[in-house]
């Protein structure tokens, strides 16, 4: 029997996508003015579906932890340097990944909660 159910393991899966994600988000702010450099991002949202859903297929050698973050090319020219990065897109899409990773980690600390009170280790 394991400790962490399948709900676990996927918000574990979802918390290391939302840092990737959060990681090439960055990225992209930092390289703002930098000349022909090309956005990236990372759609965990999808992969982590998929893994979801193999899970519940009952493919038993599915994890979370082997889903693939690996940030991605969004190949857009903006700017005449060939730049494809927009500031106030970038930083809402920042803000909306940070306020999904605090979500995150407030169910993942509600559910850690129960087990420790489940298991009468106190808080």
């Amino acid at each position: 029997m394991e400790l962490f159910d399948s709900t676990q393991q996927l918000l574990m899966g979802a918390l290391h996508g939302a840092a990737a994600r959060q990681s090439a988000l960055s990225q992209n702010l930092a390289n703002a003015n930098t000349a022909g450099y090309q956005r990236v991002d990372v759609d965990f949202h999808s992969a982590l579906q998929q893994a979801a859903e193999e899970m519940r297929s009952g493919d038993a050698d599915v994890s979370p932890d082997d889903v693939d973050f690996t940030a991605q090319a969004d190949p857009q020219q903006m700017q005449v340097d060939g730049n494809g990065v927009d500031v106030d897109v970038e930083a809402a899409n920042l803000a909306q990944n940070g306020l999904e990773y605090q979500a995150l980690v407030s169910v993942m600390g509600a559910r850690m909660g129960i087990l420790q009170s489940a298991i009468g280790m106190p808080r």
